[in-house]
């Protein structure tokens, strides 16, 4: 009797682990084992800049959106599910700017530096979900050596995938090669909402 009681005691156990709260707390629902994000399944879109001045940004104190001289702009590039699948996001966006025109095609400077400031953490994006990586654009576009251009494209490539997505823009940055004027943080969950998602 004591080792059936023993047997139904664990089966019980058994039942309420398989049982509990998947949500409980949000990080446990996180797999890095999930199905990858491919670019086909994701619409990449740009969501509006915020401006600060470089020399004392000030929370709650920024100017319209678009690029101005003498300030850093903020952007956050959005990523939307629009596949019928849940796909996982995790790490941090390749982006680099490009030039439209055919004739003058190719990358502009550098490719966008890793901004650490923000942890990366894995995102699950069900069907219609959507999120986001900030984008820095650095406020000194015209450094010694420079000629500053306006790049009417961003190529985005996600982690882990080959294939890249292009969005459409028109920011101002420094065309020497390799010197970024952008910088990218990890992606992370829900849209990005522009002067409020900068900080840690």
């Amino acid at each position: 009797m004591a080792a059936v009681a023993a047997f139904v005691g664990t089966a019980v156990l058994a039942i309420a682990l398989t049982r509990a709260p998947a949500n409980s707390d949000a990080s446990l629902s996180y797999e890095l084992s999930g199905r990858v994000c491919p670019t086909s399944g994701l619409e990449a879109w740009l969501g509006l800049g915020t401006a600060s001045r470089a020399s004392a940004a000030s929370p709650g104190k920024a100017d319209p959106p678009g690029a101005y001289p003498g300030h850093e702009t903020y952007y956050t590039l959005e990523f939307t599910n629009v596949s019928n699948h849940t796909c996982r996001l995790f790490g941090y966006p390749e982006v680099s700017a490009y030039r439209d025109s055919p004739a003058a095609g190719g990358p502009i400077g550098g490719t966008a530096i890793r901004d650490t400031s923000v942890r990366p953490k894995p995102v699950m994006l069900e069907p219609g979900a959507t999120a986001h990586a900030v984008l820095r654009v650095a406020a000194d576009t015209k450094p010694i050596g420079c000629a500053e251009v306006t790049a009417e494209e961003l190529r985005i490539t996600l982690p882990r995938q080959a294939r890249p997505s292009f969005v459409a823009t028109h920011i101002p940055v420094c065309s020497q090669r390799g010197h970024a004027s952008l910088s990218v943080q990890a992606i992370q969950a829900r849209p990005g909402i522009p002067g409020q998602s900068v900080t840690p």
